[in-house]
């Protein structure tokens, strides 16, 4: 299962979305702050959304410690780029959680300081309301639209 997630991992690196998805279950459940609770086919397209719209761009991410039990995987990684909605750097740090069946992952929950990366992306904004159950609801709602629209232009 670290194979997996090495492979997933490295190819996100290389933005490479279907390099990235192939290693998803069809009953996969993705789970994030930033997107909420997500069923494979849209987990899928974040991720494809996600990828296209950083190419050419300073976009990087690292990733490190994988572990596994047996039963979960962990890894850490951590994102780097400019928030286009601000021009703001951003540095990610999240935590990922792995779970399999019949060799695919089947649950990928991602963990993060969303106050951390409110205050990196939104500055001030991000600040004072970037732990607020309001600015997260917001920001779901956001990144879901993306999604959307994303679909809609990409069926």
């Amino acid at each position: 299962m670290e194979k997996i997630i090495k492979e997933f991992y490295t190819a996100f690196t290389k933005l490479d979305a279907e390099a990235m998805v192939k290693n998803y279950h069809q009953n996969l459940v993705f789970i994030d702050p930033a997107f909420g609770v997500l069923q494979v086919n849209r987990a899928k397209n974040m991720w494809r959304m996600l990828c296209d719209s950083q190419k050419n761009k300073d976009f990087r991410i690292t990733f490190s410690d994988i572990t596994y039990d047996g039963k979960i995987a962990h890894a850490k990684w951590e994102a780097f780029y400019t928030f286009s909605q601000t021009g703001r750097k951003v540095h990610n740090k999240v935590i990922a959680t792995f779970e399999f069946e019949n060799g695919l992952i089947i649950k990928h929950t991602d963990t993060f300081n969303i106050h951390t990366w409110a205050r990196q992306a939104f500055g001030l904004k991000g600040l004072l309301l970037g732990n607020t159950s309001f600015f997260k609801s917001k920001l779901q709602t956001t990144t879901n639209k993306l999604i959307d629209k994303y679909i809609a232009k990409n069926p």
